[in-house]
């Protein structure tokens, strides 16, 4: 029952993430920052660190069929979420082993994964020259603003989650 509850959480923030740039004051989202909201990539790898066992990849398959709903709805290049979120959340599943699983950890391990998913989308998108920023410009007017806006999101969707998904990751481990 509780991967019903995953997958509805994720179509939620499909959704939810295709609508945040309306949600922010005009001056914020006409400025020169851009900020990509990463919600479903945080919620997974929530589930990565909180739900997954070392030999469960739900994580993994989650973000492999999300990312390509968001590539279908969102972008014009397909497989390129699919592909980014599924190697950054399998990268997280493996980090994960290293680190104990708490506030800090997850944080930082959600930072380590936006930026990679991020700078990943950037090089893909560079190569296939859908954009032309240079390095620079994308690290200031892009990955910062990024990482704020998701860690913001992260630090106001940990407490509301955490438990309830070790809670559904020790149910399915009980089965």
């Amino acid at each position: 029952m509780s991967r019903y509850f995953i997958a509805l959480l994720c179509l939620f923030f499909l959704i939810m993430q295709g609508m945040a740039m309306s949600m922010l004051p005009a001056n914020l989202v006409y400025s020169d920052l851009l900020m990509t909201p990463h919600w479903i990539l945080i919620f997974l790898l929530i589930i990565a660190i909180f739900y997954d066992k070392d030999d469960t990849y739900n994580a993994v398959w989650y973000g492999l069929a999300f990312g390509l709903l968001i590539d279908v709805i969102y972008t014009g290049v397909l497989g390129v979420y699919m592909i980014t979120y599924t190697l950054i959340i399998y990268t997280v599943h493996g980090l994960n082993k290293w680190l104990h699983a708490n506030f800090f950890a997850a944080s930082l391990l959600a930072v380590v994964g936006v930026a990679l998913a991020d700078t990943m989308l950037y090089i893909i998108y560079s190569f296939v020259q859908i954009t032309s920023m240079t390095w620079g410009e994308y690290s200031l007017l892009r990955l910062l603003p990024t990482l704020a806006a998701n860690m913001i999101f992260f630090i106001i969707l940990y407490p509301l989650v955490k438990e309830k998904v070790y809670a559904w990751g020790e149910e399915v481990s009980n089965i």
